[in-house]
């Protein structure tokens, strides 16, 4: 009886957790490119509030260093990215 008691409750157990993973991964969403460029960004130290838009400069882009203007709430920038070396940034004044 005993043995039945404890099989069942691992049973619930075990339910509930699969359960509650599957309802907080659909939960979760994935960061947007803006998103991924604004932390970027940030964590060189440039002040992005709010990203909102982020745009390919295919002019500027080559093969292994693509370049992006990304448009935030406080400021533009002009991001150039080179896969594992820190972002090179350019502040984009209005005129």
């Amino acid at each position: 009886m005993r043995r039945t008691v404890m099989m069942r409750f691992t049973g619930l157990a075990f339910a509930v957790l699969v359960v509650s993973g599957v309802a907080g991964s659909t939960a979760r969403a994935d960061p947007t490119l803006q998103d991924l460029l604004a932390i970027q960004l940030r964590a060189q130290g440039y002040a992005c509030d709010q990203p909102l838009k982020a745009e390919r400069d295919d002019k500027l882009s080559k093969p292994d260093n693509e370049a992006w203007t990304l448009t935030c709430s406080n400021a533009t920038y002009r991001v150039s990215r080179v896969p594992d070396l820190a972002a090179k940034v350019e502040e984009i004044k209005p005129e």
